[in-house]
């Protein structure tokens, strides 16, 4: 693999580590609120975290783009304010990795939260523990297998992320450019073996992630 390879995987894998971290803690709150709590339009609130799955991810980086866009509410504030911009930065790209994958992390952790007896946690209660006890000794133990092997699915994903990523960051050289983005350029452009390896690597960066994840998830199911 050549230099410029080598900078598209490492760019891709750090970008997306890092958007997953992001996520990790919005995710566990919000998972953890789904799985323990009822409050009114809590439907409407799985239904918005859901979309971005079944939704295509060129509409959901419209979205993205019209709001954190120099003309959009959250990017013209920025902007003005602040003179920072998002779109077409390797922040773009965060963003997008982190919304698409989002879901998936909420999913993933809501049933492991739910797997969890409410009757240990009782009792922990009971004797006086509070709840952020309750959370790290009791809660976040128990489900962390399942954690762990949603964080790891929602990497998984966020290394394979196309649509959005291009509608809102583009497909810059050395800055934006994913393996995703670079592959399709590449196909576009007729240089198949360029193409061919950087999909090895994202076939093989794949496959590990999900092959992990499978590991813990079999691991949790024999546990007794």
């Amino acid at each position: 693999m050549t230099a410029e390879e080598w900078q598209i995987v490492w760019f891709t894998a750090w970008v997306s580590a890092l958007s997953t971290l992001a996520i990790l803690p919005f995710g566990l709150a919000l998972a953890w609120l789904l799985a323990r709590r009822d409050w009114p339009g809590k439907s409407i609130v799985e239904t918005l975290v859901a979309l971005p799955m079944v939704m295509p991810p060129v509409a959901t980086g419209l979205i993205l783009l019209n709001i954190f866009g120099r003309r959009g509410a959250v990017g013209g504030f920025l902007h003005n304010t602040l003179n920072f911009d998002v779109i077409f930065t390797w922040r773009a790209v965060l963003l997008a990795l982190g919304v698409m994958s989002f879901p998936l992390l909420v999913l993933f952790a809501r049933v492991a939260f739910e797997e969890v007896n409410p009757r240990l946690e009782q009792v922990a209660r009971t004797l006086g523990a509070s709840r952020w006890r309750v959370f790290l000794t009791i809660t976040l133990p128990l489900a962390a297998r399942g954690i762990i092997a949603g964080t790891i699915l929602a990497f998984a994903r966020a290394l394979g992320e196309f649509g959005a990523t291009i509608m809102v960051a583009g497909n810059i050289p050395g800055k934006t450019s994913t393996l995703s983005l670079a592959i399709f350029q590449d196909v576009q452009i007729g240089d198949d073996s360029h193409a061919f390896r950087l999909l090895g690597v994202s076939v093989l960066l794949a496959f590990i992630a999900v092959w992990c994840s499978q590991f813990l998830l079999r691991r949790k199911k024999r546990t007794p």
